[in-house]
């Protein structure tokens, strides 16, 4: 790659826009798309066969595992954890020919955690420090410091930062 793009390690399969911005020290690894407008921060690791779509936001020192879709609306905040093979979805309303559909915007916030095999329906918030276990279905906004599992994805557990659960919201100072 240009050096644009110095200080950046890239696999040589990997496919990155010359329209997208990745953070030094971030790690692009085999068979990634990265589309135009995808903007990834600083000591992100992308693991192989991972979409991101354009427009996409990534914050810095991010973890997207294996086989991850990342859709055009999503925005993640920093340090964030997306194991293997989650999705993010963007249309509420899927269908091949409807042309008139729009992105529906997902916000997942600092310190979370989603799950392998998660989804995330689109139009949520995942709040701080919260995870989303794994093969979870999310359909609505998930509360700061909170473990959500199932399908659909409900509260579990209050958790501190580092996920372990605890009994009270940490919030509730």
């Amino acid at each position: 790659m240009q050096s644009k793009f110095a200080n950046i390690y890239f696999y040589p399969t990997a496919n990155v826009s010359e329209n997208s911005e990745i953070g030094v020290g971030s790690k692009i690894w085999q068979n990634v798309q990265v589309r135009e407008g995808a903007i990834i921060g600083k000591n992100c690791n992308i693991s192989k066969d991972v979409y991101i779509d354009f427009n996409v936001s990534i914050g810095n020192n991010c973890k997207i595992q294996n086989g991850v879709s990342i859709f055009h609306g999503v925005t993640i905040e920093d340090d964030v954890f997306v194991g293997p093979n989650a999705v993010f979805t963007n249309d509420k309303v899927p269908r091949s020919f409807n042309l008139e559909w729009s992105v529906v915007p997902t916000l997942v916030k600092h310190g979370s955690s989603i799950g392998a095999n998660a989804t995330i329906v689109c139009g949520i918030t995942i709040g701080e420090y919260a995870m989303v276990g794994a093969g979870s279905v999310v359909t609505k906004d998930v509360k700061p410091y909170t473990l959500v599992l199932g399908n659909p994805a409900k509260f579990y557990s209050y958790i501190d930062k580092m996920g372990n659960k605890i009994e009270y919201d940490p919030l509730d100072k």
